[in-house]
């Protein structure tokens, strides 16, 4: 693997973080905790091994511009910047949550999480279009 498959991999660590984020909300509605708490630890891996990458990556890259034209520019920065805000905001949110969770503190965890789990939902779902539409359009 080389720098530049590193875009398609975080892509796929983002998309991959989705399906963690989707099963984990789906096994906490149906009392699965036991399944829950490992789905969100495995969003939470799976979203800090994107990180390390995208670091990495930009470290040595830099940026990619975006050379799409007319409408479809304004919604790609329209979900850029939306995703990059989110992005930044959903680090902190993402260990008070789990913090609260592996305390035991449920009720504390209980409303965190629900500000927490569609924000990470929507970033992981977001960085997978950035990727497609800097990398496949």
């Amino acid at each position: 693997m080389s720098i530049s498959d590193l875009p398609a991999l975080n892509a796929s660590l983002n998309a991959l973080a989705s399906l963690f984020l989707l099963a984990g909300f789906v096994f906490v509605r149906q009392k699965r905790v036991e399944a829950h708490r490992l789905c969100m630890l495995a969003a939470l891996a799976t979203s800090v091994l994107f990180l390390a990458s995208y670091v990495v990556y930009h470290a040595n890259i830099g940026s990619r511009p975006f050379t799409g034209t007319g409408p479809i520019r304004v919604v790609y920065f329209a979900i850029l910047i939306s995703h990059v805000i989110l992005a930044i905001a959903i680090v902190p949110l993402v260990l008070i949550t789990v913090s609260r969770a592996l305390a035991r503190r449920f009720d504390q965890h209980r409303r965190i999480a629900r500000i927490t789990w569609p924000l990470w939902m929507y970033v992981s779902i977001t960085g997978v279009l950035v990727y497609l539409m800097l990398y496949r359009m």
